[in-house]
C-alpha cells in the first residue's frame, strides 16, 4: 500500500515536471507570448497553436489508451469526461477560465511554474484560482 502511494507521487511528480519544463522551454510561461496569440489583429503570434498541437498529437494516443482501460497503469480508478456533453457549468467554466486568462496572460498551468517568481500579479492570480476553485466547490454542494 505504501509503495504503490509512494509511486503515484513519484509518477505525479515526474509527469508535473516535465510538464513544466514543457512550458518553460516553449515560453509559455511568457504572458507576453499568450498575449500575441490572442492579438489576432495586431502582431498575432501563433507559437501557442504550434505548442497546443502539439499537446494534442501527445494526448491523442494517451486518451486512445486510457477509454479502453478500467484502471490507470498503476491502478487508480478514473473516469474521463463525456465529450458531448455541453452542459451550462462547461460554458461558465469556460468563460471564466477565458475571461481569466485574457485579462491576466497567465494559464492555470504556467501560474503554478511561475510561483517560484513570487511576482505579486503571479500570486494575485494564483489567490483567485484557488477561490475560484473553492467557489465553484461550494456551489457544486
Amino acid at each position: 500500500m505504501i509503495l504503490r502511494h509512494v509511486a503515484l507521487v513519484v509518477t505525479a511528480a515526474a509527469f508535473g515536471i516535465i510538464f513544466g519544463l514543457g512550458l518553460i522551454l516553449s515560453h509559455m510561461t511568457d504572458p507576453a507570448r499568450v498575449a500575441g496569440f490572442l492579438d489576432i489583429a495586431g502582431a498575432w503570434n501563433p507559437a501557442l497553436a504550434f505548442v497546443m498541437g502539439g499537446a494534442v498529437v501527445v494526448a491523442a494516443p494517451a486518451f486512445w489508451l486510457a477509454r479502453r482501460r478500467r484502471s490507470a497503469l498503476l491502478g487508480t480508478r478514473f473516469e474521463l469526461p463525456n465529450r458531448f456533453a455541453i452542459t451550462w457549468q462547461l460554458v461558465l467554466g469556460a468563460a471564466v477560465f477565458g475571461l481569466g486568462w485574457g485579462l491576466s496572460g497567465i494559464c492555470p498551468g504556467p501560474a503554478l511554474v511561475l510561483l517560484s517568481s513570487l511576482a505579486p500579479q503571479v500570486l494575485v492570480f494564483v489567490a483567485a484560482l484557488i477561490a475560484g476553485i473553492v467557489l465553484a466547490d461550494q456551489l457544486k454542494r
